[in-house]
C-alpha cells in the first residue's frame, strides 16, 4: 500500500473553512502537513484551531489582505488555490447587481488566485507544488453561470501557463476539476437552477447524477486524494494538467 507523508511540508489552502476546502484541510492535516488555512470568514480561527492549523481571515481579492497573511509564512511548499465564489450571472440580466456579481466572481476566482500565487512564489523553492481548484465547468459550458464558467476555464489556462513558466524552477502547477460535491455552495446553485428551470430540486439532482458513470453525490472527502497525490513526490513529473474528479460525468 502506498501512503503519502507530507510531514513538515508547509501547506497553504485558500477557501479552507468549509466545503471542499475543509475536506482538503483535514486530508493535508492527516498527511502531516504544517497547515495554514485562509478564508474570508470570521469562523476561520475556530476552524483552524479544531484542525491544529493556523487560520488567516483574508479576502484574496484584496492585495493588502494577501500581503498581511503571507507576511507570517516565510516558506511555502504547497499552495492549494481553492477559494472561489459561485453565483448565477444570466446574460439577459441587465441589472447593476448582476454586473457587480460578475466582476466579484472574476476578482476572486481569477485575479485573487493569480495574486495569491504570485505572493507565494517568492516563498517557494524547487519541489514546490501549486494545485488549483477548477471545475468540470472549466471544461464545459453551463447556462446562467457564464462568470463562474469563465473563471474556471481561466484556472485551467493559468495552470498551463504557470507549468511552462515555473518548470525551470522545479515547481509544478496542476488543477483539479471537481464534479458535483455536496457543499453549501453547490446546493445553493442547485436550488437556483431548480427555481429557474421550474423543476424540483430532487428531480434536477437526479438528472445530474444520471449523467455520472458512478452513482451518488460526492462528499468533500471523496475528492481529496487527487490533491494529495499532486502534492506528493508521486507526482514529481506531473505538471500543466487538469484532472476531473467527477464520477465520470465529463468523460474526457
Amino acid at each position: 500500500m502506498i501512503s503519502v507523508d507530507l510531514s513538515g511540508r508547509v501547506t497553504v489552502i485558500t477557501g479552507g473553512s468549509m466545503g471542499i476546502g475543509l475536506g482538503l484541510a483535514r486530508a493535508f492535516r492527516d498527511a502531516g502537513a504544517d497547515l495554514h488555512i485562509v478564508a474570508n470568514d470570521d469562523s476561520i480561527g475556530e476552524v483552524a484551531r479544531g484542525l491544529g492549523a493556523t487560520g488567516h481571515n483574508a479576502d484574496i481579492a484584496v492585495e493588502a489582505d494577501i500581503q498581511s497573511f503571507m507576511a507570517s509564512i516565510p516558506h511555502i511548499d504547497i499552495l492549494v488555490n481553492n477559494a472561489g465564489f459561485e453565483r448565477l450571472t444570466p446574460l439577459a440580466d441587465l441589472s447593476a447587481d448582476n454586473e457587480a456579481t460578475f466582476r466579484r466572481i472574476i476578482d476572486v476566482n481569477v485575479t485573487g488566485t493569480f495574486m495569491v500565487t504570485r505572493a507565494a512564489l517568492s516563498r517557494m523553492s524547487s519541489g514546490g507544488r501549486i494545485i488549483s481548484t477548477s471545475s468540470i465547468w472549466g471544461r464545459i459550458g453551463e447556462p446562467l453561470f457564464s462568470a463562474y464558467v469563465a473563471s474556471k476555464h481561466a484556472i485551467i489556462g493559468m495552470t498551463k501557463a504557470w507549468a511552462k513558466e515555473l518548470g525551470p524552477r522545479g515547481i509544478t502547477a496542476n488543477a483539479v476539476c471537481p464534479g458535483w460535491v455536496r457543499t453549501e455552495n453547490s446546493l445553493r446553485s442547485l436550488a437556483r437552477l431548480a427555481e429557474r428551470s421550474g423543476l424540483q430540486e430532487e428531480i434536477l439532482l437526479q438528472n445530474i447524477l444520471n449523467a455520472q458513470a458512478l452513482p451518488g453525490l460526492m462528499e468533500p472527502d471523496d475528492i481529496t486524494g487527487a490533491y494529495i497525490f499532486l502534492a506528493s513526490n508521486l507526482a514529481s513529473n506531473v505538471t500543466g494538467q487538469s484532472f476531473c474528479v467527477d464520477r465520470g460525468e465529463v468523460p474526457w
